[in-house]
């Protein structure tokens, strides 16, 4: 099961809130959930949600009145958490078997400060089918009402709006179906189901009339056939062209999701990924039918390498003869050598496929999530979605620790980390070593040279990697998520997910763009695949009415911080006069008797570019576990008047049995005059942390 940063070090517990600890004190035990009339039945109010966050699928935001008389099921998830998407499919057979009776609401609580921002959470919401309403629950305010503690967590509420329980972790399906069968058999009886359409549900659709490419996750460029291969991934289908003209298209796949062997225009693929190419013969990461199929290029027919296409339900994983296994969201790809090295995401593990015995199994990581370094079988990995190699090492993005990583090929060796340091520190700083920060990384290859383009995913860039050096340095990108060719320091990428060298250039799945890109390393310039054919390519979309379109808008503004009801988390300070010159802005952060900072997570503070107080560039981004207190950041004070505003992440917990521990987002805001004639050379921003008040 993912877990969040707290519950990840193995020490921390989010607080609980009075009133809905005793419900979730024990894992969320739905099994002891009992009425005195049903089956399952709550005792406690279900919280409403905060009025000041962004919703998607509705027309506006949801209340816990409007719900009266459903069955709800609320799904906390972060949409970079494998363990996440695997629930997805769960949700929509549970909403396709139970109607109206059922609203399952989709809390979407961020890891990764990308995945925070709502229209990225909407660009996901359209890549992956979800109908059902999300809300932005970016500054954890519901997560912590329900003392969530894990990635991903249920909480079942029955229709009188009281909390049942809930539970953490994969397998959605098989838990709830019989829970939610019980529950409308006996609420329907009692007259306590309403099985009307929600009035406010307005799931959104694309604003594409016509759709060529959908959320293309990965690219390979084959020199030697001319041909470039792209996973179209959101229209589950592999789209083959010439490299050179980019005509004599290809289609691989009815476009529809399955798991089908057989000709180009019968078989069916379902959110595909990974390519790999052996002569005329195509792998492909078949990620969410957990399977790797084959494509005869020649024939266009498609059969299933290994795989069953179910999700593998044991722990550790084990291997065997390929077509008997199940596997768990292979990602990536990369053939060497007569095998197939697969990023094998859902259990956080590189997996070989044998092609001559059909022998599949882990290669690498121990199945625990993680960034630890040391022999292949006992290293940990997390969450691996990209595979390439120089015939001596496997290099591999390891998204969760926004990390790239090596495996040695001989199976003696080692895992060994080039960039990245733990599952909650990213960013995006150029450097070396563990200065290095990377967000989500989902993509790499290698050049002859021996560099290593990664396609750093959250960040929308691509950075170059020396592994040797372990330097990183942003080689094309200006991290604006939209599409602008040109010079690679101009160019714009939007969540490239994949990408492939051949012959001079890096060719670039962008996945939230819809397009290939294709940067030339002799001009340095970045261009977008233009098929001579499109129309073959093109899968119809429907194009809502303006007043059928859900209208997001919740007049908070995207940067706004809000964190729970009981918090006020933006801090105004009166005017303070400083003098001009150099000083520092001070963190005054004073922690209560018998409490610490998190020794697992980062003190990090977020500092504008600002006029008259001046952050050295190093500095706009602070992050450091266990720094000193109070935490001093140098700046410069220009004489003038301006309105300083900061923001700060602290994570604390209790410091004698470090069991309970807290996550405080803060904006400090501060009017500043800055003056010659001041006395005061810092900027002192002073915070005293208050403990929650527990049952």
């Amino acid at each position: 099961m993912k877990r969040t940063h707290i519950i990840l070090s193995g020490l921390l517990v989010l607080a609980l809130v009075a009133g809905l600890a005793s419900l979730f004190a024990n894992d969320f035990n739905l099994t002891n959930a009992q009425g005195d009339d049903f089956t399952y039945a709550g005792e406690t109010d279900a919280p409403d949600f905060p009025g000041d966050l962004d919703w998607l699928n509705v027309s506006e935001p949801l209340t816990m009145d409007e719900l009266e008389g459903k069955i709800v099921l609320l799904d906390f998830w972060t949409y970079g958490c494998i363990n996440c998407m695997h629930t997805i499919p769960d949700f929509q057979r549970l909403e396709a078997e139970f109607g109206d009776d059922l609203v399952v609401i989709g809390v979407h609580s961020a890891k990764f400060a990308t995945e925070g921002e709502t229209d990225n959470i909407r660009e996901v919401v359209q890549r992956y089918g979800v109908t059902h309403p999300v809300v932005n629950d970016n500054d954890f305010a519901i997560w912590r009402t329900y003392g969530v503690r894990a990635w991903p967590t249920q909480v079942l509420i029955d229709p009188n709006g009281k909390v049942v329980g809930g539970r953490s972790g994969e397998g959605v399906y098989e838990l709830f179906q019989p829970i939610l069968d019980t529950m409308v058999a006996e609420y329907a009886a009692a007259g306590l189901i309403d099985s009307t359409r929600l009035a406010k549900l307005a799931p959104e659709v694309t604003e594409r009339e016509q759709v060529m490419l959908n959320y293309p996750g990965k690219v390979f460029a084959d020199v030697e056939g001319n041909r470039l291969i792209v996973s179209d991934s959101s229209n589950h289908r592999i789209v083959v062209s010439s490299l050179d003209t980019f005509d004599n298209i290809q289609v691989i796949g009815t476009g529809q999701p399955g798991f089908v062997d057989g000709a180009a225009d019968v078989a069916q693929f379902n959110m595909p990924q990974g390519l790999a190419l052996s002569g005329d013969t195509l792998f492909v990461a078949d990620t969410a039918n957990h399977a790797i199929r084959a494509v005869d290029l020649t024939t266009g027919e498609v059969t299933t390498a290994a795989g069953t296409g179910e999700q593998a339900n044991t722990y550790p994983p084990v291997g065997g003869t390929a077509p008997d296994v199940a596997l768990s969201s292979p990602w990536d790809l990369v053939f060497y050598d007569g095998a197939l090295y697969i990023a094998m995401a859902g259990p956080h593990q590189l997996w070989k496929l044998d092609l001559a015995t059909n022998d599949i199994g882990p290669y690498a990581g121990n199945a625990r999530e993680d960034i630890i370094d040391g022999p292949l079988a006992d290293a940990q990995l997390a969450q691996p979605s990209g595979i390439a190699t120089n015939g001596e090492v496997l290099y591999f993005a390891d998204s969760e620790v926004s990390a790239i990583r090596s495996a040695d090929l001989d199976p003696n060796g080692d895992v060994e980390t080039i960039v990245g340091t733990g599952l909650f520190e990213f960013g995006d700083v150029d450097g070396q070593g563990d200065e290095v920060r990377l967000q989500h990384a989902l993509g790499v290859t290698v050049s002859p040279d021996g560099l290593l383009y990664v396609a750093d995913t959250y960040n929308s860039k691509i950075k170059l990697i020396d592994p040797v050096e372990r330097t990183s340095v942003t080689f094309a990108g200006t991290g604006d998520e939209t599409l602008v060719d040109g010079e690679v320091t101009e160019a714009a990428f939007f969540e490239p997910g994949g990408l492939h060298y051949a012959d001079g250039k890096i060719y670039v799945a962008d996945t939230n763009n819809h397009a290939i890109r294709i940067i030339d390393l002799d001009t340095n310039t970045v261009s977008t695949v233009e098929y001579a054919d499109p129309m073959v390519l093109v899968v119809e979309r429907s194009v809502p009415a303006d007043d059928d379109v859900a209208s997001n808008e919740s007049g908070l503004d995207d940067d706004a911080v809000t964190f729970t009801d009981a918090n006020e988390n933006v801090i105004t300070f009166p005017m303070t006069t400083v003098q001009a010159g150099e000083g520092d802005i001070v963190f005054d952060i004073q922690i209560p008797e018998g409490y610490k900072l998190n020794d697992a997570a980062p003190f990090t503070v977020f500092n504008p570019e600002d006029e008259h107080v001046t952050v050295d560039e190093d500095f706009l981004v602070y992050q450091e576990v266990l720094p000193e207190l109070p935490v001093r950041i140098p700046a410069t004070f220009s004489t003038g008047q301006t309105e300083f505003s900061t923001d700060v992440t602290i994570y604390w917990c209790e410091g004698v049995n470090y069991t309970l521990c807290f996550v405080e987002n803060v904006t400090f805001t501060v009017p500043v005059l800055v003056a010659d004639t001041a006395s005061e050379t810092d900027l002192t921003l002073t915070h005293v942390l208050v403990p929650p008040e527990l049952n």
